[in-house]
């Protein structure tokens, strides 16, 4: 599986733990609905400080994110 797709089906997990919709991520990172979208479905790459932005906030690592590691 390729790494933008393991992104995106993490920030949709973490998304859902929170119980948080797509438009209030977009929100936080500055980005419109339909961009945040493309996000997690693993369409576009993302800058590495909105990777280390949404790492952060879900206080997760990045490699975690990237699917690089199973520990959170």
């Amino acid at each position: 599986m390729e790494r933008l797709e393991i992104l995106g089906m993490r920030l949709k997990a973490l998304r859902k733990e929170r119980r948080m919709y797509q438009r209030e991520l977009g929100e936080l990172l500055g980005v419109t609905l339909g961009h945040y979208q493309k996000i997690e479905r693993g369409k576009i790459n993302i800058p590495t400080l909105t990777l280390c932005t949404l790492a952060d906030y879900f206080g997760v690592s990045t490699d975690y994110l990237l699917g690089r590691t199973e520990e959170r």
